[in-house]
């Protein structure tokens, strides 16, 4: 199983009630789920996952250079996106990818929240990564939660992960981040909800996935539907992640487990360099369709550009009324300001 095969779909803005089949990639994070045997395009909110634990999935990923001056992973040759492909396993699985370096410099690929051992590490200092050319494979396995001898609980795998460049450059991949090597990893929970949309945000030094407002791609779900977002921080700078008109429960998952959770609800959170975190929201929920902004709360940082729209349209698709206008000041004044006064 490779990336050139047809259970790898690359998608932009993910509709799980529409096979995974979207657009606009940019900002959207294209989605290997499918073929990591993680929620399939058929799969229904909520679904546990299908057959058992310790199964190994594998994948080819490409890493080129864009066009831009940028470097990318896909899950195709030519195919290359800035984030690469969001990776998907169910916690107890292991996944096997195959690395093909198709540009003329050294670099690789580095998991967080997952386990592996030093020749998988992704790092010049344990000789893990791929000369120009090279392909090389790498094994990332994962673990549900179990109790110890010691009576107390051990964490599994299950979370909103990353994985980015360690090599181009230097020891560090500092360049390769910088330059768009890096993308989203969900470990998944037998039990856990899907979502039917699903969009990946990276804080990367004053960029959102290497774009500044008001260039970012519009972010989209319809009215109703359950949209996943999963944020990164990569760079030097601190940033705080906020979404208008939405909140989200600070854990694991994102949603409550009961009325009784004491989760904190939250609609901005810290997102740092090396974080991440994901969450669901239903999308409008108790405020119905429009545009809503998210960007980085650090105020100097949302002024320089590090905003976005998330677009909920009607129930039916269509466009809410006003919601067309506010985009458009968005793109005439990189998230809606006029002036200092505000007109």
């Amino acid at each position: 199983m490779t990336g050139r095969q047809a259970r790898f779909p690359r998608v932009g803005q993910v509709s799980r009630r529409s096979m995974l089949a979207g657009a606009a990639a940019g900002v959207v994070a294209p989605v290997a789920a499918a073929a990591l045997g993680g929620p399939s395009a058929a799969a229904a909110p909520g679904r546990s996952k299908p057959g058992g634990q310790g199964e190994t999935k594998r994948i080819t990923v490409y890493a080129e250079e864009l066009p831009s001056g940028l470097y990318g992973y896909g899950l195709e040759p030519g195919k290359a996106t800035v984030p690469g492909p969001t990776l998907e396993i169910w916690e107890g699985d292991t996944l096997e990818i195959e690395l093909v370096n198709n540009t003329d410099r050294r670099l690789s690929i580095h998991p967080h929240g997952v386990d592996y051992d030093t020749a998988s590490d992704g790092s010049p200092m344990n000789d893990s990564f791929n000369e120009p050319g090279e392909t090389r494979t790498y094994v990332w396995r994962t673990r549900p939660q179990s109790q110890g001898p010691d009576g107390f609980w051990r964490p599994g795998s299950a979370g909103y992960w990353h994985y980015h460049d360690h090599a181009l450059g230097s020891p560090h991949g500092t360049e390769g981040i910088a330059k768009g090597l890096y993308g989203a990893l969900v470990v998944r929970r037998e039990g856990d909800l899907l979502p039917d949309r699903q969009h990946t945000v990276v804080f990367n030094d004053m960029t959102i996935n290497n774009k500044m407002a008001p260039h970012v791609p519009v972010l989209e779900a319809n009215l109703g539907e359950r949209v996943e977002f999963i944020a990164i921080g990569h760079g030097s700078n601190f940033h705080t992640f906020h979404l208008h008109a939405h909140r989200w429960a600070e854990n694991r998952t994102g949603y409550l487990q009961g009325p009784d959770d004491p989760s904190r609800i939250v609609d901005n959170r810290d997102l740092n360099p090396g974080d991440s975190f994901g969450f669901q929201v239903i999308a409008g929920d108790g405020v119905g369709p429009g545009a809503w902004m998210f960007h980085c709360h650090v105020q100097s940082h949302s002024e320089g550009g590090m905003s976005g729209v998330f677009l909920v349209r009607n129930a039916d698709g269509s466009m809410p009324e006003g919601a067309q206008e506010a985009i458009d000041r968005y793109h005439q004044h990189g998230g809606g300001h006029h002036t200092a006064t505000g007109r």
